[in-house]
């Protein structure tokens, strides 16, 4: 017993090592389509303070390659279905862009996959052909430079690809798209590389909510779906659909190929008739997502399984056409407001009151925690001042809250006023855990801190540090379970 314990202990060593079993992540959608949006340095900070380490952007932007240098933070880049034709046509192409557009940035900037072209099977114009003579091209570049088994090259997909998913196990490709497809689903099996796929089930119920109900959607539902071909049970649609794409795989017979979700996310804000885009229902929808994944529940066909997934989007895009949900599917304003409350480490509390889910702070405060490092609390300070819309001038020299003139003191009121200012919930007093929650007043002489609903304004006044990523403590919390599953599974 003892020796076969020492080998389970001795083979989770190795796979923690070498990031084999490393479980599944959430990552978000940084578009750009929208005016004011914060600068990339500020992007980086804000998405560093939510402990976010998977970011996909849509293109191979300097500015922004330059801004997520030694983060640590993987980064998704991406051709355009626009830039295809050059990249499908000529390898020197390829060679020339990863040669000037990728290189100079890496390693430093932690690029882990390049999507070519995205949801090719919905765009106006027939570039589905182009697809994989382009990846094909960048695959080449990338081994040429010693990088094509640290980058992988995929494609990303819309539900479209498929001509049924309902059962799941019906699921199947379309065969209008078998031309580009079977050779894609060849590169990814070879080379280890996802099927990404991009995966709405708002849209489902938007189009039919005569069929489909609402806490399906939301992973809320209290009862089951059953596919009647292989008695597999359903509590969410999001599994449904994945499953869908599991089954047209092995349709195929392409059983090894993993699958990513490239986008999901559920719009706060939609027009008369989208009457399900509010933001209980996209707090709702993602914070249930974040559970599911993180405690890689798998799904029914494939219990267990990892799954990586990106939350899309990181900020509301004013500039996108189309209905009203289309511009407000972001986690925060251009301002760097959020729309509303999101844990991305699972572990907080779902709130789903109105006015952006703020909840009455009933008597509590957040103040500078007195078991955090002093770098930890300077860097949340800054952020607070800077990127975090916090008026700081009260601790600035000669005014109420400077005296005493100390780093907790004046942390304190500035992690106190955002935390007001967004909710007064754990999240909002996190601060890569700098924080902490305290039923006592810290208000003293003429220094007053701000409580839930008052009047102060916000102000930018200080230049902001990226905060600490999370510890090796708070990842192993999240991955190690489903190693523990798949070391024992041998000895069952």
């Amino acid at each position: 017993m003892g020796s076969g314990f020492t080998v389970i202990f001795d083979c989770l060593l190795l796979l923690m090592l070498f990031g084999i079993c490393r479980g599944s992540t959430v990552g978000v959608c940084y578009g750009r389509n929208a005016d004011d949006l914060p600068t990339p340095d500020k992007v980086v900070q804000l998405i560093q303070l939510h402990n976010v380490k998977n970011v996909r952007i849509y293109d191979s932007n300097i500015q922004i390659l330059k801004a997520f240098a030694n983060t640590g933070i993987e980064l998704m880049i991406g051709i355009s279905n626009l830039d295809l034709l050059p990249f499908a046509q000529f390898q020197s192409n390829a060679d020339t862009w990863l040669k000037n557009s990728i290189l100079p940035y890496y390693p430093a900037t932690k690029i882990t996959y390049i999507t070519v072209g995205a949801e090719v099977t919905e765009a106006s114009n027939n570039v589905s052909a182009l697809v994989v003579p382009a990846m094909q091209n960048i695959f080449t570049a990338l081994r040429k430079a010693g990088l094509h088994r640290k980058i992988k090259v995929s494609s990303t997909h819309s539900l479209g690809v498929l001509s049924r998913s309902f059962p799941p196990s019906a699921g199947a490709f379309n065969s209008s798209h078998a031309f580009f497809l079977k050779p894609m689903l060849e590169f990814l099996a070879e080379h280890q590389s996802p099927f990404m796929v991009d995966i709405y089930p708002y849209y489902a119920y938007r189009d039919s909510s005569n069929n489909v109900s609402l806490d399906y959607t939301l992973f809320e539902s209290s009862s089951e779906v059953i596919d009647p071909n292989t008695g597999l049970l359903y509590t969410n649609m999001f599994d449904a659909q994945i499953d869908a794409i599991y089954f047209a795989l092995m349709a195929l017979n392409f059983r090894t190929i993993k699958i990513m979700v490239t986008e999901t996310g559920w719009p706060s804000k939609g027009s008369p008739k989208e009457t399900a885009a509010t933001p209980d229902n996209a707090q709702t929808y993602n914070t249930n997502l974040i559970r599911h994944v993180i405690n890689d529940t798998g799904t029914p066909a494939k219990p267990g399984e990892e799954i990586d997934v990106y939350i899309f989007s990181l900020f509301n895009e004013n500039r996108k056409p189309g209905l009203e949900s289309e511009r407000n599917w972001g986690l925060f304003f251009p301002d760097q407001t959020s729309v509303y409350n999101l844990d991305f480490t699972g572990r907080g509390s779902l709130d789903t009151t109105t006015n952006s889910n703020f909840t009455n702070s009933n008597g509590t405060w957040c103040i500078a925690s007195p078991n955090a490092s002093e770098d930890d609390i300077r860097k949340g300070l800054d952020w607070a001042c800077s990127s975090g819309n916090v008026d700081c001038s009260a601790i600035q020299p000669s005014q109420p809250c400077f005296e005493p003139d100390s780093l907790p003191s004046h942390a304190s009121y500035a992690f106190n006023s955002y935390y007001q200012q967004n909710g007064a919930t754990d999240i909002a007093c996190s601060f890569g855990g700098a924080g902490v929650r305290t039923n006592k007043n810290p208000s003293y002489d003429n220094c007053l801190y701000m409580t839930l609903g008052s009047n102060k304004t916000a102000a930018s006044n200080a230049t902001a540090i990226p905060l600490k990523s999370p510890s090796s403590v708070e990842k192993v919390s999240i991955w190690i379970p489903g190693c523990i599953l798949m070391a024992f599974l041998p000895f069952l």
